[in-house]
């Protein structure tokens, strides 16, 4: 099955050369649109419109077994074997199967196969039913499914200074 349709119509045997080939078809790598965070509008601003972020998402195949770090922006999914720490402004997922071994940020987290290392840093973290977490954890948020298993210290809820009314010496 061919991924094009030739525009010209077929020409008779000339001994000339025959047309080259048409261009192949590239695909885009796979986008998320996640709305950027607006900041509040006083109360005699006219609403505007929100703009709308692109936000990619690498994937790390589940046939896959990487070394290395991974930093920068955008979402990240592990569905095979990933050895090193990884620091994204964005959300990790690690999929059932899947083994993540190193130091975890991110701003969202989801455990549904097994994290060997501490998650230093996260807005929220979701340990699902398969999932397995061995390290120490902190959150803002984190949930924790039935089946789900743990082996470390946890500590969640304290998000900034003014959330820590019984920490202060």
């Amino acid at each position: 099955m061919a991924l094009w349709k030739d525009q010209a119509p077929a020409k008779p045997a000339t001994g000339n050369p025959p047309p080259s080939s048409p261009e192949p078809v590239r695909i885009q790598p796979e986008a998320v649109a996640t709305p950027t965070p607006a900041a509040t509008p006083s109360p005699s601003a006219a609403p505007a419109a929100r703009p709308v972020r692109q936000v990619s998402e690498s994937i790390i195949a589940a046939d896959l077994t990487i070394e290395g770090k991974i930093h920068g922006t955008g979402h990240v999914r592990i569905a095979g074997q990933f050895k090193g720490d990884v620091n994204v402004e964005g959300d990790l997922t690690i999929e059932k199967g899947a083994k993540l071994t190193g130091g975890v940020k991110a701003q969202k987290i989801i455990i549904a196969g097994e994290l060997d290392g501490n998650v230093e840093s996260a807005q929220r973290v979701e340990l699902l039913e398969s999932g397995v977490l061995n390290g120490d954890l902190k959150a803002t948020s984190f949930t924790v499914a039935a089946g789900s298993r743990m082996r470390g210290s946890v500590e969640f809820g304290f998000g900034d200074k003014a959330d820590r009314k019984g920490d202060e010496a």
